[in-house]
């Protein structure tokens, strides 16, 4: 029985290396994603201290420049939660078109492997074939060489 080959194996071993591309590049942004949003908390976090801090120098003696001290920080707060909350929205974005494009690279390596598995059962077939009839012209030949004695 010869050994199988695929004539189209580079095609396949490309889809594989194109796969795990697509899946290093999805994990990266995946990762862009979990920081963009942890820079968002801690900008959240940040405003809960400010507004605390406010209440504080509310209830104390008023002193009214770090009052307005405190509500120039709060007001950053508020544009810079504002741009990081985009910044979030962008790198979902991102993210949803790396995962489309690992998805239709994994369809395109899925098929290129079902075509491999084809040619495989054709090849199979094919060797199936070709042994039984050997094993057909064996038994023939042996059966019209006892008959001749």
């Amino acid at each position: 029985m010869g050994k199988f080959r695929y004539r189209m194996q580079n095609i396949l071993d490309l889809k594989l290396k194109l796969e795990e591309q697509a899946k290093m590049e999805y994990a990266e942004q995946r990762k862009r994603l979990t920081e963009a949003e942890q820079k968002e908390q801690e900008l959240r976090d940040q405003k809960d201290d400010y507004m605390d801090e406010a209440v504080r120098l509310r209830q104390d003696k008023l002193n009214i420049l770090d009052i307005k001290g405190n509500v120039g920080a709060l007001n950053t707060m508020d544009i810079l939660i504002e741009k990081q909350v985009e910044v979030v929205r962008q790198e979902e974005e991102q993210l949803e078109e790396r995962r489309a494009r690992l998805e239709n690279v994994m369809k395109e390596r899925k098929a290129q492997e079902k075509l491999r598995e084809k040619a495989f059962e054709r090849y199979m077939h094919e060797e199936n074939a070709a042994e039984s009839k050997m094993i057909d012209e064996l038994t023939s030949y042996t059966y019209g060489n006892r008959r001749k004695e």
